[in-house]
């Protein structure tokens, strides 16, 4: 299906009055194109824009996604972050965060990948401001995030990882009804993990259907939402129907390891997957980050996870 937008941004009145808006949508539109054909030669499965960019009058049957950049953030980041003074050291600041928007932009991708909303293959960026813009060729199969995730997958089915995933990224970036709130997903390894783990409440799954308990169900997804918000982990198998939740892992956890700051649930769901073969996956109350846990030892870390629309 062919892909067709409209330019949207916002301006300053200066701006408007030197026609600097013009200018800036003429080369905008070069620079889209440009992407664009470089996409379709190199058969790319998705087009990126990332920043104060959107298309227009452009047409291809890649489909196209857009990533809202946070402009404030990257203000306050410029203003108030620590260096010495003068026009390197905001050099220096520009450049680091055109860095860290490249590599937003391939952890944008990387995660519309493992949530199968992208297929395999080379995806192209567009970064871009008023300023300045750049096009990134970036291959998903040498993603380290991919690759990671790819190992839950030799213990898990990757429906059920996407499934999960699915669920605990939607829980870092929304909440509940606006609260922020944190929560584990202890995954395979089912009669183990409920051998060294006991109910803080009466199991809501218990007695279930097959369909009411199946976290690959998508109609599920809302009152999985809904129980993480009670102390406890849930217990999934590989299959990925649901056992419980509300459970509170029996685990001795003194040489477990991890991040410091972090609680009891962190420290619990690394030490399970250490005295079994589950896969955990945890979210932050604090700051919305999702890790993965495998073997007693953290094996991704994914900071405020970002998703994209189509455009």
């Amino acid at each position: 299906m062919e892909q067709k937008g409209m330019i949207v941004d916002y301006y300053s009145s200066e701006q408007e009055a030197t026609g600097q808006i013009e200018d800036y949508m003429e080369k905008t539109i070069i620079v889209i194109e440009t992407a664009v054909r470089l996409a379709e030669e190199l058969s790319s499965s998705a087009i990126i824009l990332s920043g104060d960019l959107c298309f227009e009058e452009i047409k291809t049957n890649i489909p196209i996604y857009h990533a809202f950049s946070d402009q404030k953030e990257l203000i306050d980041h410029l203003i108030f972050s620590n260096g010495g003074n003068g026009v390197h050291t905001f050099t220096d600041k520009m450049i680091n965060q055109s860095y860290h928007k490249l590599e937003e932009l391939e952890n944008i991708a990387a995660i519309e990948h493992v949530l199968g909303n992208i297929s395999e293959g080379n995806v192209v960026g567009i970064v871009g401001s008023i300023d300045s813009c750049a096009i990134v060729v970036h291959d998903l199969k040498e993603n380290e995030m991919v690759k990671k995730i790819r190992e839950c997958e030799e213990r898990v089915s990757p429906e059920v990882v996407r499934a999960v995933l699915n669920i605990c990224f939607d829980i870092a970036t929304k909440g509940r009804e606006g609260k922020k709130m944190g929560t584990a997903l202890i995954v395979g390894d089912v009669d183990e993990v409920m051998l060294r783990s006991h109910p803080l409440i009466i199991n809501p799954y218990l007695g279930q259907t097959p369909e009411d308990s199946n976290i690959l169900e998508e109609h599920n997804w809302e009152s999985v939402k809904e129980l993480a918000q009670l102390d406890g982990v849930f217990v999934i198998s590989e299959e990925g129907k649901i056992h419980a939740a509300g459970r509170y892992l029996d685990v001795d956890a003194r040489d477990i390891k991890i991040d410091k700051g972090l609680g009891g649930r962190h420290v619990s769901a690394a030490a399970i997957t250490r005295d079994t073969v589950a896969v955990a996956f945890t979210v932050s109350e604090s700051g919305g980050v999702v890790r993965i846990y495998i073997d007693g030892k953290e094996l991704i870390c994914i900071d405020r996870p970002q998703r994209c629309t189509p455009a």
